[in-house]
């Protein structure tokens, strides 16, 4: 059970992280590239977006 939730958490985190760079002021490439990290490398790539990876500016995430 313990798995599931953080699994779950973990797609949570994933889809904010994503919704940020696609609503950040940052370039195509850049936008797709910092996805496919995310994506590719689940845990470290959520570090590293979250510590340098490009923010909204409007934060459109924390809205929903």
């Amino acid at each position: 059970m313990l798995e599931g939730l953080l699994g779950l958490l973990h797609l949570v985190v994933a889809i904010w992280a994503i919704i940020n760079i696609v609503g950040s002021g940052a370039s195509t490439l850049s936008k797709v590239l910092w996805t496919l990290f995310v994506l590719l490398f689940p845990l470290i790539g959520l570090i590293v977006w979250f510590f340098t990876g490009p923010k909204s500016g409007s934060r459109i995430a924390w809205t929903f």
